[in-house]
């Protein structure tokens, strides 16, 4: 499952919340955010322009009265909006410019880096719906390298919730740091409300019927028959990464459903498959992205 930015291309140049929904996609840093701010720079550039050219034809215009400047000005701004979309070449410059200065992205394990996924965006895998059947891991492809310090980085700063929640499952602690890492991006794409308040939800864990606690309502990617669908979904959200931890812990620890992942979880293979058995995440690839992310923070 995965969290993606929202896209503002074919949004109303008066639409505030698009322009919120931008400023949370920028948060995540992704370079589909830096897409759409450049595609918005570009907009805003263009609308300077046709401004400039309205105050120069239209100086001497017989009928021009305040009401007639003011709609004029709404429509250049439209009008600049959707120019952008189709694009002159500055954003797509603007965005060459920039990219270097980001740090590669991680895999997309829903399309959840949400879970890597994740965010937004991977992948944030899903509480368990149905386990598919017979689930093998598929053939791995090389992905881009991570820089060093970012595993690292999350690795220290996870480590003690990660100890106790080893602690009670009786897994590795490497494969509970794996499957955070994957279902948040290396914590660079989490799960955040519209106001920007963290859900420290770095599992992807969605609220269902039984979950009592806050709720933040998100964008994220399913897979129905192996395809792809952009859906919303409720995930749940915590107080403090502690807790979101002790919440996965308890999952695997009390539910059935991961009975074989305690018994058979203790090899990297053995763990991986059995998350995507008992259906963790509806991402078909997801025991294969699974096992290469937990192989990240063994080599770190």
């Amino acid at each position: 499952m995965s969290l993606t930015p929202a896209d503002n291309s074919n949004n109303l140049a008066m639409d505030v919340q698009a322009l919120g929904r931008l400023r949370q996609s920028a948060r995540q840093k992704s370079p589909l955010a830096l897409k759409d701010s450049a595609r918005q720079f570009e907009a805003l550039f263009l609308n300077t322009m046709l401004k400039s050219m309205r105050e120069a034809s239209m100086s001497s215009e017989p009928f021009s009265s305040p009401d007639s400047k003011l709609y004029t000005a709404m429509l250049d701004q439209q009008l600049s909006q959707t120019m952008a979309q189709r694009g002159v070449g500055l954003a797509d410059f603007l965005v060459r410019q920039m990219t270097p200065a980001l740090p590669p992205a991680p895999a997309q394990p829903t399309a959840s880096d949400a879970s890597t996924t994740a965010a937004p965006v991977s992948a944030v895998a899903a509480l368990p719906k149905e386990a598919p059947t017979n689930a093998a891991v598929p053939v791995q492809r090389p992905t881009p390298a991570l820089p060093r310090s970012l595993v690292k980085d999350f690795r220290a700063a996870m480590a003690a919730p990660a100890q106790t929640a080893a602690r009670q499952t009786g897994l590795p602690v490497s494969f509970i740091l794996g499957q955070a890492a994957l279902e948040s991006g290396w914590g660079r794409r989490q799960i955040v409300a519209a106001d920007g308040t963290p859900s420290f939800n770095l599992f992807g864990l969605k609220a269902g019927a039984s979950w009592k606690g806050r709720v933040i309502e998100v964008a994220t990617t399913e897979y129905k028959e192996g395809v792809a669908q952009k859906v919303l979904a409720r995930f749940r959200a915590y107080d403090s990464y502690a807790q979101a931890f002790g919440d996965y812990a308890s999952m695997l620890s009390r539910s059935p459903r991961y009975q074989q992942v305690r018994a058979n979880g203790q090899t990297v293979a053995g763990f991986a498959q059995g998350m995507q058995q008992a259906g963790y995440a509806t991402d078909p690839a997801y025991a294969a992205k699974l096992a290469r992310v937990i192989g990240r923070t063994l080599t770190a």
